[in-house]
């Protein structure tokens, strides 16, 4: 065909620092009032949908708001049929009989993949890791079709000698070499990647031969896609077209242009210049009233700032001023991420104080962008995050995952609380009727050991009196029964479960006024989210049968591939951008976030699918290319009219690099001794901190209550009196306040545990084998502890590697048990074991009971007594018992002296022993409370007397750690009693006094 284009290219600049769209804007209205044309009759092509927005935007600003008719403004990276139509690309004359195929849906190709993935494998991946898998090979797909390559290619890039690994890869890639291709000609569709080159290329085709009547313009685009670069070539040598480059350096020679390195800002466009056969004197700068036709010196200096290394020798002769370069320019490099965060919030929530004026983050750190939102919070400032949230971590997305790991997970009490105390949960109630409900049952039955799997577990353990428990749990598992039996078969379509699914969680979403439709998928995520799943279950015989057991975390990995944006109720003059979100945008402030080595730039991380020197032979880009990209973003960005600047110095506690950018900025101030212009122009960071900081610092005190002796207990445990006296607090919040604490949800088992389980087998043992004057232990008295044993233990057998732990510890006990047995049972008369006392003192408000329950008693000859303690922990010190802070076996043999334990003849206590059970080696330990039994337990009685008289007392407190060197190891209250806080206070009081 006749080409009928010049064979010289008309291309223009926008220059770095100059706002791209208002430029464009003002350029083409010159152009319109030179040329007598209207608006309509220019096509505009754009690099996003994002920058047509940004654009219509620009010129509505222009005309203050008065209806236009805007040019046609074509998205370049997001071309359908029907935008076509509408717009008027392609001539339609011209393009008759041309048949390009649909694109196949991301979530479509996803789950096609998954497929072929899982029959490569033959089951070896599970659904969800295959789903991964997929979602890597699509992106493949998007890189090799984009850079227009062959997977033909892929075989002479592994030769045989190459390692087994990479024929592995090779071998798996046939997926998309060999089955793919089949699988899109079967549904008639076209990769988007593909289908997009296809569309540039026809169009491309189509303007050689016939230009358009009116005037096509391809603005901000560097032409990093081929097919791209080749239509912009094609338009630059239209007779009414041109092509205008963001931000393009003409300061450089063509000699510098020609030896940029991937990594450089200006690399992009050197590489679509050199492809469009066009020199750098030919590009023109956009005239547009208003704006200057140069640079502006901060440009200027940014693009000598990161002058290739063959021409940095021009930093030591800078014409320009740095100091007015760098003017509304600071620099604020912070501790760690949570200062980073306070300070941009700060900025961002300043710039509100300045009437009409914007400000916007421009960051690729997602992890910065969420915080900031969160802190933001504080002022009750809503911002849109332009990069949207996974619909896996948006509200409704969390309710379904937790829907269905609730039914996998064979309703575990913490399960059921999640879900039934999510917001949207509601289950026929009004909701806050639900969580009143819910909360009853979790005190009642759901806190404590675990339950049997399933409802029938948490049924079997209500109480006849639980009807509105019973009722609701009844109604849960009969609703919840065909998504619970789909989940326990091994074999299940994923269309079907995901149907039992959506259909049980809606009934959870119901309330009594509102459906469960109407509550599940309410608002822009909700509808977004049922979009998907209306998406996903059109496209479910993709996925093979399942096992029930993986639905939950394939379902959330599909989900976390597609994002939502909130569109509402977000602040007009605040904004949170992304990289390719941020272009062409506008901001009176822009903050520039996470300047650091691996997040802005990226981390140039490894291909998991071919080395750099195959991708390299295949055609594909390195790696660095995307930091080039990154480069330019951020040199547009830069050269904003005020700019701050933001890193951290640490990140998860792992030191950072700054941003090599901000070190080639750094570097050339401090050549000229200028470092001092990117100093912040506020304290942000002292202003941060203050944010926090209460006005007055006030040293919070150990508490110390003084209830009425009235209210004071009456009655304690020999083991309570020990708290008593190293912890009188935890008597007042137990005894007083009487708050119990609450047992930890889905409880297993735990050393207390185990000691409670040694000591009824002991105990079981001594009323099996009992003693008798004459009467030794019998010959298999081991065999018949360890059976007893194997049947307390049976109770733990569903927990393997508590099992694995303490049983052999457990054999270990019981032979050295049985050989102090032996040696002791000649003078043993008789043996007691959880013999219950008591003892009646007197104090100044009345008779106080003192109670205790023995481990064992041994009643020897001569009417002796031996109290013992099974200790599986460590025993008291001679000091602690001595000092009166371990009192528990010297008040037990008062009480026995005292003739307290009913069921003892004797009262004569004549040895106190703590028999340590360790398990280990050795075996067992026996230790005494001291010989002088007598004093033992005449000073315990005194000191228990005098704690009497003291605390019946009313301006005796009752206070938490009096003696903080024998406070005790664990107390349920010490959150309660604050000690955490009052502990530092004191450090910092006995540090300042030093």
């Amino acid at each position: 065909m006749l080409n009928i284009q010049s064979s010289k290219t008309n291309i223009y600049t926008i220059h770095a620092g100059l706002p791209f769209v208002d430029a464009l804007a003002d350029g083409l209205n010159n152009k319109i009032e030179k040329t007598n044309d209207q608006l309509w009759d220019f096509t505009i092509l754009l690099p996003t949908r994002r920058a047509v927005k940004t654009l219509r935007d620009a010129f509505l600003r222009k005309s203050a708001g008065k209806p236009l008719l805007l040019p046609r403004l074509i998205p370049l990276g997001n071309l359908d049929t029907d935008e076509q139509a509408i717009s008027g690309w392609e001539e339609p004359s011209l393009s008759a009989g041309v048949d390009i195929k649909p694109a196949i849906s991301d979530l479509e190709r996803t789950l096609l993949l998954t497929k072929l993935v899982q029959a490569f494998a033959q089951k070896g991946f599970s659904a969800d890791q295959a789903v991964s898998l997929a979602a890597d090979l699509g992106r493949l797909l998007d890189q090799v079709q984009t850079h227009r390559l062959s997977f033909k290619d892929l075989q002479e890039i592994v030769p045989a000698d190459y390692a087994e690994h990479w024929q592995i890869t090779l071998k798996f890639l046939e997926i998309v070499t060999r089955a793919w291709p089949a699988i899109l000609d079967k549904y008639g569709c076209l990769d988007p990647a593909d289908r997009q080159n296809k569309l540039l290329e026809r169009q491309a085709s189509i303007w050689k031969t016939s230009p358009p009547q009116g005037y096509i313009i391809a603005a901000g685009s560097t032409g990093s896609i081929p097919a791209t670069a080749d239509l912009l070539n094609v338009v630059s040598r239209l007779p009414n077209g041109c092509v205008v480059l963001p931000g393009l350096d003409q300061t450089l020679s063509e000699a510098e242009l020609t030896k940029l390195e991937p990594t450089h800002p200006q690399y992009g466009m050197a590489h679509l210049l050199s492809k469009m056969g066009a020199r750098l004197d030919e590009v023109k700068i956009w005239e547009a009233r208003g704006f200057e036709k140069h640079q502006t010196s901060r440009a200027e200096l940014i693009n000598i700032a990161l002058r290739p290394p063959s021409s940095i020798e021009m930093w030591q002769h800078l014409e320009l001023s740095l100091n007015h370069g760098f003017k509304d320019v600071e620099y604020v490099e912070c501790a760690d991420l949570d200062e980073e965060t306070g300070v941009v919030a700060l900025m961002m929530r300043q710039t509100l104080e300045r009437k009409g004026k914007t400000a916007a983050l421009i960051t690729p750190d997602r992890e910065l962008a969420r915080r900031v939102q969160s802190q933001l919070h504080r002022w009750n400032i809503e911002i849109d995050d332009s990069a949207g949230q996974p619909l896996s971590s948006v509200p409704s997305g969390i309710f379904l995952s937790l829907t269905a790991e609730l039914i996998i997970g064979q309703f575990k009490p913490v399960d059921l609380l999640a879900v039934c105390k999510h917001p949207i949960a509601a289950c026929g109630f009004f909701p806050a009727k639900l969580r009143e409900l819910i909360r009853r049952l979790e005190v009642s039955v759901l806190r404590g050991s675990r339950l049997e799997p399933g409802i029938d577990g948490l049924l079997a353990v209500l109480e006849d009196s639980h009807i509105d428990f019973r009722e609701f749990l009844e109604r849960l598992k009969k609703r919840s029964k065909y998504f619970s039996q789909l989940s326990a078969r091994s074999d299940v379509t994923f269309r079907s479960i995901l149907e039992a699914h959506i259909e049980f969680s809606e009934y959870l979403a119901a309330s009594n006024t509102e459906t469960g439709i109407e509550r599940l998928w309410a608002g822009t995520t909700g509808g977004t989210l049922s979009k998907f799943m209306s998406e996903l279950a059109s496209f479910s015989d993709a996925i093979d049968n399942l096992p029930g057991l993986i639905y939950p975390s394939l379902l959330k990995r599909l989900m976390s591939f597609r994002r939502v944006r909130q569109q509402y109720r977000t602040h007009p003059r605040l904004h949170i951008w992304g990289l390719l979100e941020a272009r062409f945008q506008q901001a009176d402030l822009l903050i520039l976030g996470g300047l650091n080595e691996g997040t802005w730039p990226p981390e140039v991380s490894a291909d998991p699918w071919m080395s750099r020197p195959m991708r390299k032979k295949f055609g594909l880009p390195l790696p660095e290319h995307r930091v080039g990209l990154s480069a330019h973003d951020f040199t547009q960005a830069f050269c904003a009219p005020s700019v701050a600047l933001t890193r951290s110095r640490r990140v998860g506690g792992t030191p950072t690099v700054p941003a090599r950018w901000l070190l080639r900025i750094t570097q050339l101030l401090d050549g000229h001794n200028l470092l001092s212009v990117l100093c912040p122009k506020h304290p942000w960071k002292d202003l941060q901190a203050l944010l926090d900081k209460p006005k007055k610092m006030e040293s919070i005190t150990p508490p110390a209550p003084t209830p009425p002796v009235s209210a004071r207990p009456r009655q304690l445990s020999v083991t309570q009196v020990e708290t008593w006296m190293r912890d009188p607090y935890s008597i007042y919040a137990k005894y007083i306040l009487k708050l119990i604490p609450l047992p930890a949800l889905n409880l297993a088992l735990e050393t207390a545990d185990y000691g409670t389980l040694v000591h009824q087998i002991l105990n079981q043992f001594s009323e099996t084998c009992p003693a008798r004057p004459g009467d030794p232990l019998p010959d298999n008295a081991e065999d018949i502890l360890i059976e007893l044993g194997r049947q307390k233990f049976g109770a733990i057998t569903n927990f393997p590697a508590v099992w694995a732990f303490w049983w052999p510890r457990f054999l270990s006990i019981s032979k050295w048990f049985i050989d102090q047995e032996r040696a002791a049972r000649p003078e043993i008369v008789d043996i007691k074991t959880e013999v219950k006392g008591q003892l009646e003192l007197v104090g100044p408000h009345g008779p106080f009971t003192l109670v205790a329950v023995a481990d064992r008693i041994d009643c020897l000859e001569s009417e002796r007594l031996r109290i013992i303690d099974y200790k599986t922990g460590a025993p008291p010190t001679q000091k602690e018992i001595s000092a009166g802070f371990a009192p528990q076996l010297p008040l037990e043999a008062a009480i026995a002296n005292s003739g307290g334990f009913k069921s003892i003849l004797g009262n004569n206590v004549s040895a106190l022993n703590y028999w340590r059970l360790k398990g280990g080696t050795p075996a067992g330990e026996i230790s005494s409370a001291g010989e002088n039994i007598h004093k033992l337990a005449k000073d315990a009685i005194e000191g228990l007397e005098n704690l009497i008289k003291a605390f019946d007392h009313e301006d005796t407190p009752y206070e938490a750690r009096p003696r903080p060197e024998q406070a005790p190891k664990y107390s349920d209250y010490e959150h309660l009693a604050r000690v955490k806080e009052w502990i530092v206070s004191d450090m910092l009081s006995e540090n300042s006094e030093e």
